[in-house]
């Protein structure tokens, strides 16, 4: 892994765990104040129930004669009476007075008011020591949540994070391979156009300067279309299109014509049947990537000695070679950027997703049709 990637897997699981530990800190920590606060409830309801039994106990004992006066006691939980005034009267409590008896920080109390007053007594309160026990098995139920939640979904954000590096590692490869490719793709024309100037330079007149002249200008040639598709890539957001009435069986003739180097190199037959006066409406340079781009991978990826075919009519121009094809499951993917079917012949896997964008621009419709060994047909319909 590179190191830009694990800054960027780094990166993310820091962000992704802090922002799920402080969301899940934060909603623990409200189901702990609301578990404890009805735990505490629910020992504040034991002691409002003794207080209710201990005020029936008075009452019994206020209107009988005949029962002994024992105060009720309950093993677990103390009480005190207190009358009107809030004067202590009896308890099981050390405390006596009214402020002592509530003040210890770790009991729960309960007041409840006597009416009638029995015996004299206004109020009885009832306390107990807090169940900590039970907050305790709380947090510890909490804390056991928490890890096993971290655990889980560390493994997620590390699964997760891979996932979000995948389309850097890609395009990461992509360049890699896109940088490769221009140097070799460069390199080639280049040492050609040296190469056959040092042969002119030697031979002077020798009857094989039209031979060396004629790899200059198709090695000069690729170079530009190249560079051209290489621009367009870059630009392409920014490119202004000057629409114009362009006559399309002209404009194809005179690629044909630019591309005759190329073709008698490799020895094709070519085989036009181009309609006259077709008219559309297309900016000049996007009409020359689509057709330059066509006949150019008709070309590079045709046999020697094969056909490359050109058909122009009102509905479609069709460029059909006989070359290596493509395989058909990567038919759904060849118009995608620096996507190549065949990497024998070289070439960036520009060319058709040019082709694409041009087509996307006017509406027009792009069909490809391919067999392997037996060629190519690449269709594009216009827009009626």
């Amino acid at each position: 892994m590179l190191n830009s990637e694990k800054r960027s897997l780094l990166r993310f699981l820091v962000i992704y765990l802090t922002s799920t530990l402080l969301l899940f800190t934060l909603a623990s920590g409200i189901f702990f104040l609301f578990t404890k606060h009805h735990l505490l409830d629910t020992q504040r309801d034991t002691l409002r129930y003794e207080s209710e039994i201990i005020k029936s106990k008075l009452r019994v004992l206020h209107q009988s004669n005949t029962i002994p006066l024992l105060y009720p006691k309950h093993d677990m939980i103390d009480s005190m009476i207190f009358d009107k005034d809030k004067h202590y009267i009896f308890g099981t409590l050390a405390k006596t007075s009214w402020e002592e008896s509530q003040s210890h920080p770790n009991r729960l109390y309960y007041m409840a008011k006597v009416e009638p007053y029995y015996l004299g007594a206004g109020y009885v309160l009832t306390s107990q020591m807090i169940d900590y026990d039970v907050i305790t098995d709380l947090k510890k139920n909490i804390f056991l949540f928490m890890l096993g939640a971290g655990i889980f979904f560390s493994i997620l954000a590390y699964y997760l994070g891979h996932l979000f590096i995948a389309p850097m590692r890609d395009s990461i490869k992509q360049m890699n391979h896109f940088i490769q490719d221009t140097t070799h793709e460069l390199n080639t024309p280049i040492s050609t156009i040296l190469t056959n100037i040092e042969l002119i330079e030697t031979f002077g007149k020798h009857e094989a300067n039209h031979l060396e002249l004629k790899r200059i200008e198709i090695a000069s040639k690729t170079l530009s279309r190249i560079y051209d598709d290489l621009t367009y890539l870059n630009l392409n957001h920014q490119y202004h299109r000057n629409i114009i009435t362009l006559n399309m069986s002209t404009f194809v003739e005179e690629r044909i014509l630019y591309f005759t180097g190329m073709i008698e190199a490799k020895n094709l037959t070519i085989r036009t049947d181009i309609e006259e006066n077709i008219i559309r409406q297309i900016d000049k340079n996007d009409a020359m990537r689509l057709v330059d781009n066509l006949i150019s991978n008709a070309i590079k990826y045709n046999k020697h000695h094969g056909v490359l075919e050109i058909t122009l009519t009102k509905m479609s121009l069709i460029v059909k070679d006989t070359g290596i094809g493509i395989d058909e499951k990567d038919l759904a993917v060849i118009l995608h950027r620096f996507k190549r079917a065949n990497k024998s012949e070289g070439g960036f896997g520009i060319g058709l997703d040019i082709v694409n964008q041009v087509i996307q621009s006017y509406g027009y419709i792009l069909k490809i049709k391919s067999k392997i060994d037996k060629g190519t047909e690449v269709e594009i319909k216009w827009k009626k």
